[in-house]
């Protein structure tokens, strides 16, 4: 996150001015879509079809919502499909790097060492921020979409002809639900705790933080009756909630002085955790050693020392009983 500005990466998460200190997210700017026919999607233009081979995803293993596609990846059976990069933990002046001294793959597309350079390599006039995750198209060497999003749907389905895998996580009937779903946690949770962690104000800080465990508290309840937020059936909402959730005790409830209670201490959020932590697959997406450098050594202005904790230790590979009481 953050725009290059004359060769230096500088932050635009908030502006004190207008904002009164409140953390403000900047909109996607890569909005096509791959569909299995190659005709337009949602938004964005066409030309894009599903083929093995054809795309490469950019990822940060520590941001949440490159997480929600490298999950997606997993469950739908795309990873002999898609290939994968990963930046180092580290984002400093420079931004997302690909310095394999620091925990990254490099760009095994185009050995780029610099993530700002797939955005002006798309867009050579581009000077807006440089995230992940990013969809790359190999065949027209540009960003289809840095949209998390909408990236994770077009892998909910535009592969299925491909892999045979057509598990839906947005099936057409619980769409509303689904959709619904999205728009409460969103600024709740997903945005809820950068809200509080960059918040620069003490009322913008105490403002998000009721919301993000007002929200907790609420999710707690409704998962006493449900096993996912829609019943029985894992979606989308559960993969965009979880990616947050994950991440909350490692990081979020120190470094973002979300320190109410710690999730562990819920009743039932702990088990729901690890029942999705413990689907095939998803376990492999979640590295705390990218996550809790990526937060402690990159936000210099909230650790200045950018010394990263060794903890906390909490299995949740175990075991970890839910009573879930039915209407």
């Amino acid at each position: 996150m953050g725009m290059l500005v004359e060769g230096k990466w500088q932050d635009v998460w908030y502006d004190t001015g207008s904002s009164g200190g409140r953390f403000v997210r900047e909109d996607a700017r890569f909005r096509n879509w791959v569909t299995a026919d190659g005709g337009p999607g949602p938004t964005g233009r066409g030309g894009f079809a599903a083929e093995s081979g054809r795309y490469h995803l950019y990822v940060s293993l520590a941001c949440p919502w490159a997480h929600r596609t490298l999950i997606m990846l997993a469950l739908k059976d795309l990873a002999d499909h898609i290939d994968v990069s990963i930046v180092s933990p580290i984002m400093l002046d420079q931004g997302w790097t690909y310095d394999t001294d620091q925990g990254s793959t490099g760009d095994t597309h185009a050995g780029r060492t610099l993530h700002y350079q797939l955005y002006t390599a798309a867009q050579a006039d581009y000077t807006g921020r440089s995230t992940v995750p990013v969809l790359w198209d190999k065949k027209l060497e540009t960003i289809v979409s840095n949209e998390s999003a909408d990236i994770i749907r077009m892998f909910n389905s535009a592969f299925d002809g491909l892999t045979g895998n057509h598990s839906d996580f947005y099936p057409g009937e619980l769409q509303t639900d689904i959709d619904a779903w999205n728009e409460r946690i969103y600024p709740a949770i997903n945005n809820g705790v950068y809200r509080a962690g960059f918040a620069t104000t003490q009322a913008a800080y105490e403002e998000a933080y009721r919301e993000v465990f007002a929200e907790l508290d609420y999710l707690d309840q409704h998962l006493a009756h449900n096993r996912y937020l829609l019943g029985d059936q894992l979606t989308e909402a559960d993969i965009r909630l979880f990616t947050t959730l994950i991440r909350f005790d490692a990081v979020y409830h120190g470094h973002f002085k979300l320190n109410r209670q710690r999730l562990e201490d819920f009743q039932h959020l702990p088990g729901y955790i690890r029942d999705i932590y413990q689907l095939p697959g998803v376990a492999n997406t979640v590295n705390f050693g990218h996550i809790k450098t990526h937060y402690y050594a990159s936000h210099l202005t909230i650790n200045p020392t950018g010394v990263v904790p060794l903890g906390p230790d909490i299995d949740y590979g175990s075991a970890h009983h839910r009573e879930i009481a039915r209407h």
